[in-house]
């Protein structure tokens, strides 16, 4: 969910929640969520045989019979789904869908327990003996938590209603119960993937009841309690002591985006020092060219000290250390990012954090999901081959129903909310974060007010044109000139008076090969190429060759941009020409090159969020330059 920061004190900027998508790639993506996602994820979770999530609720409520069954965390992702439904029925007009989510409220408040504990899997193993609570940190009950707590603040924000707000108030104060016996004992464990941070922080400004506040920083600093901690949940050292980002990668997002939260409220500048540290280290090391992140599905990033470090699941990994084909890059972990870096912008308003959210939004986030709505990845590989010589834990295809759920819901609670990253305001001034055709009424604290319509084909085309109406007081609009779009390379604001004679942007959307870092060396001598906000890739329909990895990328590739349709949806593609080099005449590990064995051939590229909707076959971005 996006922070409600209006009131808090150390934000310098907060959001504006009347953004609303009119055309464009942005109103595409919504539309699908709302007609096809937001309904595909409810079947899912309704059904038995399937994810068996709504049914642990009513076992759970005393209306149905059976064990627990599904997965641990599949409270937590239908919060994270009701959100999504939430946005739906908001901006929809749904009435018969906002009546379903008041059902499902009325199940869950039926089966929260007198002192307000609600895990399903603990509440229906109480009664059996098969199941205890807070007994082991990896039943992920206080990321049910946390989501609950976030889904019931959205809830009362879109609705006013305080329904779903009373019962995880209630499952708040037994935390509090539990933390405050942590802190006698000294017993503490570290919640993993800590949704709780966020979601404490959110009830708090949705209730204005200090205690949650009070709550969210005593969870964070009993972290330093925690007896033989783990760079997988970030615990093994004191909390200020952090400046490098290590361990899960969504673990490490969720803490990062709550402790940024923290700061919002309270301002402590040892934690801005920290989160700036190991903002840096992220998209300076360990970042992907599309914003993904946490590349290996197990490695280890240990502060310096190859001999002091520990298995870690999907991991941040050793700086620069960025595979493409293996590429992990969990979904709930690039959401986690923009989380993170929307709080960050918050904190401090630089156009860096919305370079950042634009690429992961824009690029990965997009690729998560199918063009219809309907199917998933769990990790977002850079390049698939025709064959390995291995086993992945994930199929690189997407599919409608994943083991572990956690990634369709968080995702489409991410798109369905994109519009409320379109403004965010300051006293006098409106700074654009994601660009795309929409209407906002703009209030700012000064007393200005007016109306912005913003009419642009982008990320497609460069050409946005702003205008205004029913100015009333003094305005300043700072547009965001993207790295790419900049001479220098780096991003910033172009600060204008409003007025309502509008204004018009144009960013340059010329095809550029970008290169790695010397020290990625999984793309050493290879280039990537980008137009605009999107990088591109090629699928085996692309070219007539018989392994993508025959072809070559130069500067003459001559690349136009024409559109392509590819499940049902017209596609920006590029078509140019790239150089084929000749087919191998050795098998085996190594083999003999050749001079004057190249020759052109016509070739096409997609954006990346297009792909893996043609079939199974090769994919690749990276190509020798």
């Amino acid at each position: 969910m996006l922070t409600d920061t209006r009131r808090s004190p150390y934000a310098k900027v907060s959001p504006v929640e009347s953004a609303r998508w009119t055309d464009g790639l942005w109103k595409d993506v919504e539309d699908t969520v709302f007609s096809s996602t937001v309904p595909h994820l409810k079947s899912m979770f309704d059904a038995k045989d399937i994810s068996h999530v709504v049914e642990n609720f009513r076992i759970a409520a005393g209306e149905a019979e059976g064990e627990f069954d599904g997965t641990v965390f599949g409270d937590g992702d239908f919060y994270k789904w009701m959100e999504s439904a939430m946005y739906a029925a908001s901006r929809t007009g749904n009435e018969e869908l906002f009546r379903q989510l008041d059902a499902y409220i009325d199940l869950i408040g039926r089966a929260q327990q007198p002192d307000g504990y609600l895990s399903t899997k603990q509440i229906i193993g109480e009664k059996t003996g098969k199941a205890s609570r807070m007994g082991d940190i990896n039943d992920f009950e206080v990321y049910n938590f946390g989501h609950m707590f976030t889904s019931a603040a959205l809830y009362y924000r879109l609705t006013g209603k305080d329904n779903f707000l009373k019962i995880a108030s209630r499952t708040a104060d037994y935390l509090d119960h539990l933390y405050e016996e942590a802190k006698k004992t000294g017993e503490v464990q570290t919640a993993v993937c800590p949704s709780h941070y966020m979601g404490l922080c959110e009830l708090y400004r949705a209730t204005g009841d200090e205690k949650y506040l009070r709550l969210a920083r005593t969870a964070i600093e009993l972290r330093d309690s925690v007896k033989n901690g783990l760079d997988d949940n970030q615990d093994r050292l004191p909390l200020k002591e952090h400046r490098r980002i290590i361990g899960h990668a969504v673990r490490a997002n969720y803490l990062y985006a709550g402790l940024t939260d923290l700061y919002l409220e309270e301002g402590d500048p040892e934690h801005k020092e920290v989160l700036e540290s190991v903002w840096r280290d992220l998209v300076d090391h360990k970042l992907y060219i599309t914003g993904g992140c946490g590349a290996l599905y197990n490695g280890a990033s240990p502060y310096g000290n190859f001999f002091h470090h520990q298995l870690v699941h999907q991991a941040y990994g050793y700086a620069y250390q960025l595979p493409n084909i293996t590429a992990y890059n969990e979904t709930c972990a690039n959401v986690g990012l923009v989380m993170w870096a929307y709080r960050m912008f918050q904190m401090d308003p630089k156009p860096e954090y919305f370079d950042i959210i634009e690429r992961v939004m824009l690029n990965t986030n997009l690729a998560s999901v199918s063009l219809d709505g309907r199917r998933f990845f769990y990790q977002n590989a850079l390049a698939r081959a025709k064959k390995l010589e291995f086993q992945l834990v994930w199929p690189l295809t997407r599919t409608e129903y994943i083991t572990s759920y956690c990634c369709p819901p968080n995702l489409a609670r991410n798109l369905a909310q994109a519009s409320e990253y379109a403004y965010t305001v300051s006293e006098d001034t409106v700074y654009v974060g994601l660009y795309g055709a929409n209407e906002a009424h703009i209030s700012l604290p000064n007393g200005a007010s007016f109306d912005l319509i913003q009419k642009t084909d982008y990320p497609f085309s460069g050409h946005i044109e702003f205008k205004v109406k029913d100015l009333q007081g003094e305005a300043k609009l700072a547009l965001r000139i993207p790295a790419w779009a900049s001479e220098d390379g780096k991003s910033h604001y172009q600060v204008i008076p409003v007025t309502e004679d509008g204004f018009t942007l144009d960013l340059p959307m010329d095809v550029r090969l970008t290169g790695a870092n010397d020290m990625v060396e999984e793309d050493q001598g290879l280039a990537c190429v980008e137009r605009g906000p999107l990088v591109y890739c090629m699928e085996t329909p692309d070219a007539d060759v018989t392994s993508l990895n025959r072809l070559h990328v130069g500067f003459d590739n001559g690349f136009e941009m024409k559109e392509t349709v590819i499940g049902g949806r017209q596609v920006p593609a590029l078509y140019g020409k790239m150089r084929k080099e000749a087919e191998p005449k050795e098998e085996g590990l190594y083999r003999t090159l050749v001079p004057n064995c190249y020759q052109d051939v016509p070739v096409a590229m997609i954006p990346y969020f297009a792909w893996d909707n043609r079939g199974e076959g090769e994919m690749k971005m990276w190509f020798p330059l």
